[in-house]
């Protein structure tokens, strides 16, 4: 599994004013990539891909990683590599005289409207039917949001006024399952684009998510998601709800915070929003007391454990409306009653107050001591899922328990010995003096001796001089 996340930008001078637009800051942002690789579209030392999206929208999509807590190690990890461009972009502008700050925001949806993603990734077995998979996760997918929504203040928008919304991304989906993903923006994208073994594996394209800021939210977000692909591969019984209009309940659900929203299914019957959440938790907590944990790899009994206990509480913080059982753990309670609390401070109900929106734009900054979610962290208001010291090993490292081990291994040899590389999802290529390639088709095998070969290579060739 793995998580792609695009990040907006915004360079402003330190009196607030923007200085310049999102391309240009974007290119002061890639210039030590493309300085150093003369791409702006690159895999890095820790197996992630780092590239420049249509946009101008840094992205990060993480190595491969085979467990939760690895995933959310790797996902922070890009945060911390793109605040470190950041930095550098700062420093870059002060010596050409601009004193200006690099703000990458971990959202969305910018304040003009435009929509960008955080899509994830889910490895399944190419048996697997994904548009009947896609269809019968639909009722899941669309109200998970209550659980793992990022929240937003959304301005007024086809018939529904300006308000708080759970889902940043709930306005911007408009089909259940599609092979588009800008045209038609689809809940789950059925390209068939493995990146393995095409006779094995498909990849599950979830583009539906919210970019969450919150550990625990990113955790329930991917654990939920884990253990409704386990629970329909192992056949365990579970509802199978038709939604009629998928796409148009997912705005009713994300303006309802209390999670009563009907959902309209194709038999003409009912249920509401909460009811559907709730009925998947119990049966995900009904099949972990009966779930045998994998020998090797994968997500631990415990850890899973642990999402359902967050799931849980989350729905029974939305049937009892007491928000205070998760405000240090969900992403979009916790802004809600920020919002709250500031909206009484300064007198004012009204959505669209620029003070607002800018706080809600500030929850989203990744830097460490500007971003407000980030700050709340550090004063322990919310509670984080992983410890620092996972995150630096996993800015560094690649996940070394999958393939991108063997990626990142390839990637640091090329590093240290000055050798001209091509590198993608499956392949690794010595360019000089002789094209030499391995491919990668399967992504949990972490061990392969072609490229212990092809690295010796490589340094052979250093030691000669090949690459001076």
């Amino acid at each position: 599994m793995g998580l792609e996340t695009e990040y907006g930008i915004m360079c402003a001078a330190t009196n607030g004013v923007r200085c310049l637009g999102p391309d240009e800051a974007a290119r002061y942002l890639f210039r030590p990539i493309v300085e150093k690789y003369s791409s702006s579209n690159v895999f890095i030392r820790n197996a992630s891909r780092l590239y420049l999206d249509v946009g101008a929208h840094p992205e990060v999509a993480t190595a491969e990683c085979d467990n939760l807590r690895q995933l959310l190690a790797h996902d922070r990890a890009g945060d911390a590599t793109l605040t470190d461009l950041g930095f550098l972009a700062e420093q870059a502008l002060a010596q050409e005289g601009v004193d200006a700050k690099i703000h990458l925001f971990r959202n969305n949806v910018d304040t003009i409207g435009n929509s960008y993603g955080c899509h994830e990734n889910y490895l399944i077995s190419r048996d697997v039917l994904l548009k009947n998979l896609g269809n019968r996760l639909m009722a899941f997918l669309i109200t998970r949001q209550l659980v793992c929504g990022a929240g937003t203040l959304a301005p007024k928008n086809s018939g529904y006024p300006a308000g708080f919304c759970i889902s940043q991304r709930a306005d911007h989906v408009w089909e259940g399952v599609s092979s588009a993903t800008t045209r038609a923006r689809p809940m789950i994208n059925t390209r068939d684009e493995p990146h393995a073994d095409s006779s094995r594996f498909r990849r599950m394209h979830v583009i539906v998510g919210d970019s969450t800021m919150a550990e625990p939210t990113t955790a329930l977000k991917i654990g939920s998601m884990l253990l409704m692909l386990e629970m329909m591969e192992s056949g365990w019984p579970l509802p199978e709800w038709e939604v009629a209009q998928p796409s148009h309940h997912i705005r009713d659900i994300a303006r309802d915070l209390s999670g009563q929203t009907p959902l309209v299914l194709k038999d003409g019957t009912t249920v509401s929003a909460l009811e559907v959440q709730e009925t998947y938790c119990q049966a995900a907590s009904d099949y972990l007391r009966q779930r045998q944990p994998p020998a090797q790899g994968g997500t631990s009994q415990a850890e899973l454990l642990k999402v359902v206990e967050l799931w849980s509480r989350t729905l029974e913080a939305l049937r009892k409306q007491d928000f205070s059982l998760v405000d240090q753990e969900i992403d979009w309670v916790i802004k809600y009653q920020l919002i709250r609390r500031y909206q009484e401070r300064w007198n004012t109900e009204d959505p669209r107050d620029p003070r607002l929106i800018n706080l809600d734009l500030r929850y989203h900054d990744i830097h460490p001591q500007r971003g407000l979610l980030r700050l709340l962290e550090q004063r322990g208001v919310v509670k984080r899922w992983i410890t620092e010291e996972e995150v630096l090993q996993a800015k560094d490292h690649a996940p070394d328990t999958t393939r991108a081990h063997l990626r990142g291994c390839f990637l640091q040899a090329a590093e240290n010995c000055h050798a001209p590389v091509t590198v993608d999802w499956v392949r690794l290529k010595l360019d000089r003096p002789e094209p030499t390639m391995v491919e990668l088709p399967d992504p949990f095998s972490a061990v392969d001796d072609k490229v212990d070969e092809l690295i010796a290579t490589m340094q052979d060739h250093s030691e000669q001089g090949v690459y001076s």
